[in-house]
């Protein structure tokens, strides 16, 4: 089932088909990294996407999985697609790699997205790619001393093009495919052209500040949720009656 089907869902039938699962696949912005050395779990993407959908309603529990790994590439993480995944059996899958494979190359990563959105597609679970922030554009003076060789690379990588050449090519093959973007990296690209993105990062090099997460998930949410129509079919009461 989707996750607009589940949240639907009264007592009975989330007694036939269970709460809602959703997988969070992917590498740092993922499994929670904002400053140097510091994981936020609470402030992560996925937990604020769980909480906007217990806020249209209440009564269906929504259960994440944090399957995010920090410096993981989309191909590394091939290997561990059944048990980081589909042992969940997951109702929702949100996909979000691209600012670790930059290191590699492009057939690489292309490859490696197409098996991750194949082999979640074939098991029918609705599927979502989470395209990335922007990295650094330049190296500010704040950047840790044992960063700066690292973040003066990303930052010629943001600014040759390179960056955006994999996540967009990334996009067209999601969307080729059958799978949904909640497309941040253009949000991204057009807050370049008024601000300091680069501000905007807490390591100031790839990872966003908690308040852009609070954007990916509503981005997530309005992929997968048409809230219009949603909050007009949620039953307001949600107390079981035995019914």
């Amino acid at each position: 089932m989707t996750v607009r089907e589940k949240l639907l869902l009264r007592n009975k039938g989330l007694i036939e088909n269970g709460p809602i699962t959703i997988v969070a696949f992917g590498d740092s912005i993922t499994h929670g990294a904002f400053e140097v050395d510091v994981i936020d779990y609470d402030s992560v993407y996925h937990r604020l996407l769980a909480k906007m959908l217990t806020d249209i309603r209440s009564y269906v529990p929504v259960n994440v999985i944090n399957s995010g790994i920090c410096g993981a590439t989309a191909k590394q993480s091939l290997s561990r697609m059944e048990r980081d995944i589909f042992k969940y059996e997951p109702d929702l899958v949100i996909v979000c790699f691209g600012l670790n494979d930059v290191n590699g190359t492009l057939e690489d990563y292309l490859g490696s997205m197409k098996v991750i959105f194949e082999n979640c597609l074939s098991r029918n679970i609705e599927t979502v790619f989470l395209t990335p922030n922007m990295m650094n554009t330049y190296v500010p003076e704040d950047t840790p001393k044992e960063f700066i060789k690292y973040a003066t690379k990303t930052a010629q990588y943001q600014q040759s093009g390179r960056v955006d050449t994999f996540i967009e090519s990334a996009a067209a093959l999601a969307r080729k495919m059958g799978v949904k973007v909640a497309d941040c990296y253009s949000i991204w690209k057009e807050l370049s052209k008024t601000e300091d993105t680069t501000a905007l990062l807490s390591n100031r090099i790839n990872h966003p500040k908690r308040e852009l997460h609070k954007m990916f998930a509503e981005a997530i949410l309005n992929e997968i949720i048409d809230l219009g129509e949603t909050v007009k079919l949620v039953e307001e009461n949600t107390v079981y009656r035995g019914i």
